[in-house]
Protein backbone atom coordinates (compact mmCIF):
# COMPACT_ATOMS: atom_id res chain seq x y z
CA UNK A 1 0.00 0.00 0.00
CA UNK A 2 2.69 2.55 1.04
CA UNK A 3 4.72 1.72 -2.56
CA UNK A 4 0.99 2.62 -4.31
CA UNK A 5 0.71 5.64 -2.34
CA UNK A 6 4.57 6.75 -3.74
CA UNK A 7 3.23 5.99 -6.90
CA UNK A 8 0.45 8.52 -6.72
CA UNK A 9 2.14 10.67 -5.20
CA UNK A 10 4.92 11.01 -7.86
CA UNK A 11 2.33 10.84 -10.82
CA UNK A 12 0.85 13.88 -9.07
CA UNK A 13 3.96 15.77 -9.13
CA UNK A 14 4.44 14.75 -12.80
CA UNK A 15 1.06 15.75 -14.31
CA UNK A 16 1.28 18.74 -12.35
CA UNK A 17 4.91 19.68 -14.13
CA UNK A 18 3.78 18.62 -17.42
CA UNK A 19 0.32 20.63 -17.10
CA UNK A 20 2.86 23.96 -15.63
CA UNK A 21 5.07 23.76 -18.66
CA UNK A 22 3.87 24.97 -21.11
CA UNK A 23 2.84 28.11 -19.96
CA UNK A 24 5.95 27.97 -17.84
CA UNK A 25 8.19 28.03 -21.02
CA UNK A 26 6.11 30.43 -23.13
CA UNK A 27 6.49 33.05 -20.27
CA UNK A 28 9.91 32.21 -20.05
CA UNK A 29 11.22 32.61 -24.01
CA UNK A 30 8.90 35.27 -24.55
CA UNK A 31 10.23 37.21 -21.22
CA UNK A 32 14.15 36.51 -22.43
CA UNK A 33 12.92 38.01 -26.36
CA UNK A 34 11.17 41.19 -24.87
CA UNK A 35 14.35 41.47 -22.49
CA UNK A 36 16.84 41.22 -25.94
CA UNK A 37 14.84 43.61 -27.26
CA UNK A 38 14.63 45.87 -24.98
CA UNK A 39 18.26 45.49 -24.56
CA UNK A 40 19.21 46.31 -27.89
CA UNK A 41 17.10 49.11 -28.08
CA UNK A 42 17.71 50.93 -24.98
CA UNK A 43 13.67 51.06 -24.36
CA UNK A 44 13.00 50.67 -20.58
CA UNK A 45 9.74 50.50 -20.25
CA UNK A 46 8.23 47.78 -18.03
CA UNK A 47 4.59 47.20 -19.23
CA UNK A 48 6.45 46.25 -22.04
CA UNK A 49 8.29 43.09 -20.85
CA UNK A 50 4.62 42.04 -18.95
CA UNK A 51 1.88 42.32 -21.61
CA UNK A 52 3.75 39.79 -24.45
CA UNK A 53 4.36 37.48 -21.83
CA UNK A 54 0.31 37.41 -20.50
CA UNK A 55 -0.75 37.28 -23.51
CA UNK A 56 1.50 34.94 -24.66
CA UNK A 57 0.62 32.23 -21.93
CA UNK A 58 -3.33 32.93 -22.64
CA UNK A 59 -3.10 31.82 -26.17
CA UNK A 60 -0.72 28.68 -25.38
CA UNK A 61 -3.15 28.04 -22.48
CA UNK A 62 -6.27 28.43 -24.70
CA UNK A 63 -4.29 26.12 -27.40
CA UNK A 64 -3.73 22.75 -25.23
CA UNK A 65 -6.93 23.23 -22.94
CA UNK A 66 -8.05 20.52 -24.31
CA UNK A 67 -4.93 18.34 -23.54
CA UNK A 68 -4.94 19.59 -20.24
CA UNK A 69 -8.67 18.60 -19.75
CA UNK A 70 -7.83 15.43 -20.67
CA UNK A 71 -5.08 14.69 -18.61
CA UNK A 72 -6.68 15.65 -15.79
CA UNK A 73 -9.64 13.87 -16.42
CA UNK A 74 -7.41 10.70 -16.53
CA UNK A 75 -5.52 11.53 -13.54
CA UNK A 76 -8.46 11.97 -11.37
CA UNK A 77 -10.24 8.65 -13.33
CA UNK A 78 -7.24 6.80 -12.24
CA UNK A 79 -6.92 8.35 -8.45
CA UNK A 80 -11.11 7.30 -7.87
CA UNK A 81 -10.52 3.94 -9.31
CA UNK A 82 -7.16 3.68 -6.73
CA UNK A 83 -9.31 4.42 -3.97
CA UNK A 84 -10.76 0.67 -3.01
CA UNK A 85 -7.63 0.13 -2.83
CA UNK A 86 -5.71 1.96 -0.28
CA UNK A 87 -8.89 1.73 2.46
CA UNK A 88 -7.83 -2.37 2.52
Amino acid sequence: MEAKLTALGIETFKIALMLALPGLLTGMFLGLAVSIFQATTQINEMTLSFIPKIIGVVIVIILTMPWMLNSMIDFATNVFNMMPSFIE
